[in-house]
């Protein structure tokens, strides 16, 4: 599959071109509204075709795109793509409101093309471990506990623009919840608080609350003020699971740990690339027209949360999840 590459975005040059190489796949093609940043960035990256604008990739000899514009972005430019035959691979979130996200889902669907939102995480051989663990030797999970910080340097930056869609809910905070609903399920309630630190108009700080009917909790934390943590831990009446660097671990060797009944089990994890192995994910769906594992029901659960935690936030009560 020959990948174009919407923007020249950090995350682009440093994480999944990188992770397109090592697949059987190409990065064939970056366009840019800047048409010298384009062929600056395809020198660096070693492309062979640059562009000036965005529409001008759309006609290059590719199969797919890859898009990491900024949130407030994703939907119109994925869209301009599905139009244009083009198999979908978009940053998340993937869009910034679940009704949103429910029409973008339908454009490609009509279009004939395969949509997945890119949470590279979800790849990682410990991540599919740590769900099969609390499924298959915890007890009853009660509780979950998910944060992604880091401290973000001051503005310039997308991630601090309101027009962008930025904001630490949509940029760590997704994780989070992914996360603790992988373990939990859709929540019924969600409660949040958000801080705006910087006088930017976007939350700096974000802390939520998932409620379920019978009882279980979730808690996520994320934020651009405080030290970097990624980290999930999960309670269950007969032991727990913790996993630490558990989103963006880079290629190394991790762990997770776990505790039932009193028996301690710590599991290792060879280096893997995880934006590799989304990108053969991605393209194995998109060639055979089945489903990819980031589908549009998990997709749609994770922005329906988000939804319900800025709404919460900007209301002062809890919300029910739609």
């Amino acid at each position: 599959m020959r990948f174009g590459i919407l923007g020249t975005a950090d995350i682009a040059r440093e994480s999944v071109i990188p992770g397109i190489r090592k697949s059987d796949h190409e990065a064939a093609a970056v366009a840019s509204r800047d048409h010298e940043r384009a062929e600056r960035f395809a020198e660096e990256c070693d492309i062979t075709e640059a562009y000036g604008s965005y529409e001008a990739l759309f006609d290059a000899d590719i199969d797919a795109v890859y898009n990491p514009l900024p949130n407030a972005l994703h939907a119109e430019w994925s869209e301009r793509a599905a139009d244009a035959g083009l198999h979908v691979l978009c940053e998340k979130p993937l869009t910034t409101t679940a009704d949103r996200t429910v029409d973008l889902f339908d454009h490609c669907a009509d279009a004939g093309v395969t949509l997945m939102e890119a949470f590279m995480y979800q790849f990682h051989p410990r991540t599919e471990r740590t769900r099969e663990v609390a499924v298959e030797e915890l007890g009853d999970v009660r509780s979950v506990d998910a944060t992604f910080t880091f401290r973000l340097p001051g503005p310039p930056d997308i991630r601090l623009d309101a027009d962008l869609g930025g904001g630490a809910l949509f940029d760590v905070g997704s994780y989070a919840v992914s996360a603790a609903r992988g373990f939990l399920g859709e929540p019924d309630r969600a409660y949040a608080h958000f801080a705006d630190t910087r006088d930017s108009g976007v939350d700096t700080d974000v802390a939520g609350l998932l409620e379920y009917d019978d009882g279980r909790t979730a808690r996520v934390a994320a934020g651009f003020d405080t030290a970097h943590v990624e980290r999930y831990r999960v309670e269950a009446v007969d032991g727990f699971l913790e996993a630490r660097d558990c989103f963006a671990p880079g290629e190394r060797e991790v762990a997770m740990r776990y505790e039932v009944d009193g028996r301690r089990v710590e599991e290792t994890f060879d280096a893997v690339d995880q934006y590799e192995r989304e990108v053969e994910g991605f393209a194995a769906a998109a060639e055979s027209g089945s489903p990819p594992r980031v589908d549009r029901a998990e997709t749609l659960g994770n922005v329906r949360t988000l939804d319900a935690l800025r709404e919460s936030a900007a209301e002062g009560v809890p919300v029910d999840v739609a």
